[in-house]
């Protein structure tokens, strides 16, 4: 059994879809970032090839790669998956927070568990999303950005 833990923020920005935990969530703004910027999704690739000692999501695709520019964050997903089976792993179950002052993140929770369940290939009671915010301190609690935690377990 291995675990591995991740985390990520990015800033809102004009202009861009939010993109969080692979579902669209509806706000006016969407997340900075040289992928399509969805800090869960990022969170959870840097918790699954930290568990197997894999690198990070920024040595896997790094932002001076124009193949990773606006790239759908499952996509990116669906590599770091592919590359922690081909170490021999298999993934026991992802769990993970979202850090946001808004938008209400508890609407598409299921979309998301849904999401990430399917492109890791995993049963969506192995996959747990929630969101909490932090009472209005900080970048996050300023509606500034998104921040998000991952834990996953390997065996």
């Amino acid at each position: 059994m291995r675990i591995g833990h991740g985390f990520d923020a990015h800033r809102f920005a004009e202009g861009r879809p939010l993109m969080l935990g692979g579902a669209e969530v509806p706000y006016p703004r969407g997340l900075a970032g040289h992928s399509d910027g969805d800090a869960l999704l990022h969170a959870i690739i840097d918790a699954l090839l930290g568990a197997g000692a894999l690198g990070d999501i920024g040595a896997m695709f790094p932002s001076s790669d124009d193949r990773w520019k606006d790239a759908p964050s499952l996509d990116l997903l669906a590599r770091a998956r592919t590359r922690v089976r081909e170490a021999g792993y298999r993934i026991a179950n992802v769990d993970a927070t979202l850090i946001a002052q808004e938008p209400r993140i508890a609407p598409h929770v299921m979309e998301m568990r849904r999401r990430i369940a399917e492109v890791l290939q995993i049963d969506i009671t192995d996959v747990s999303v929630k969101a909490t915010t932090t009472d209005a301190m900080g970048f996050t609690g300023r509606s500034e950005g998104v921040a998000a935690s991952a834990v996953v377990l390997l065996e």
